[in-house]
């Protein structure tokens, strides 16, 4: 387990909880009918800082750390999408939890689809953040801006990518946190809270792990269309910035034939990591959205 420093949120509360194979940390803040929150990469609950506040009065809001990040146990294997929604369906159950809202960001927002893809069941709403769905086409207008996506392969890499996220002075990790984003999504608090427990060589190697095992695979997966056999139930928003440099909005369109309620929406002056950047407006489009009958 982390021994960095957790972060303190009023209203929040921490608790851990046994999983299969798993001990994993979780915030929690609010009452009510529950709403979880995934964090992306290479971020943790400390994520939903911004939003915690303005859905707590509504909600009781669910942050998990996820497998290999923040302060839940980072074991050597399990680095896998099948693994992933394991642990977060083993999550709802312990809780007691049938059915839940649900917003991801970043590689979660891809565990989100799954979810709610092949487990309706579960799944009241869906909101993913700054990941189109996964049934896009890769358009020409990407050709452009991929070379932005140059990290993930050498985060990949076994040895070396656990190396750049945790040490020395954590190039790659400052890198994804400091390029192409808005001056004030992080403060240097905010930073050290993220960067502090990939400096844990177990943590570190998750990280290389996840891109590794999930990210990349399901981009292929994504690209030869695997999903486009599938069809999606349940109500989902998603959410992009139309700052994010990687991602072109011909990316976000395309989902009639797959989804039976699935829009898109802008998140003005937001880039990838938008619930830092413009965590009011994300909060007031996740409030309206789970506010609709």
């Amino acid at each position: 387990m982390s021994t960095s420093t957790l972060p303190t949120l009023s209203g929040v509360e921490h608790s851990y909880v046994d999983l299969p194979g798993l001990r994993m940390h979780v915030a929690e803040a609010g009452a009510g009918e529950p709403v979880l929150l995934l964090h992306g990469f290479p971020q943790h609950w400390w994520e939903w800082r911004g939003i915690i506040p303005r859905l707590a009065p509504h909600y009781r809001v669910i942050c998990p750390d996820l497998r290999g990040a923040g302060w839940t146990d980072a074991p050597a294997e399990g680095y896998t999408s099948e693994q992933q929604r394991s642990d977060v369906l083993a999550l709802l159950d312990h809780l007691g939890l049938e059915r839940v809202r649900l917003v991801a960001h970043d590689w979660s927002a891809i565990v989100g689809f799954q979810m709610a893809i092949q487990h309706p069941e579960r799944i009241q709403a869906y909101v993913s953040l700054s990941v189109p769905h996964p049934w896009f086409r890769f358009p020409p207008a990407m050709l452009r801006s991929a070379w932005r996506l140059w990290f993930m392969p050498v985060i990949a890499t076994p040895g070396l990518g656990a190396r750049v996220l945790g040490g020395g002075s954590q190039p790659l990790a400052r890198y994804l946190l400091e390029t192409d984003v808005a001056e004030h999504a992080f403060t240097p608090e905010d930073r050290e809270a993220f960067l502090a427990p990939l400096r844990q060589p177990e943590r570190a190697r998750a990280g290389s792990a996840l891109y590794r095992r999930v990210i990349l695979p399901e981009m292929r997966r994504i690209a030869t269309g695997a999903y486009r056999g599938s069809r999606l139930s349940v109500p989902t928003r998603v959410l992009y910035g139309p700052a994010d440099p990687a991602l072109v909005p011909e990316m976000y369109g395309g989902s009639e034939p797959y989804a039976d309620d699935l829009t898109v929406e802008p998140i003005e002056g937001a880039g990838h990591f938008m619930a830092d950047e413009r965590p009011d407006a994300v909060a007031d489009r996740i409030l309206a959205f789970f506010a609709t009958p």
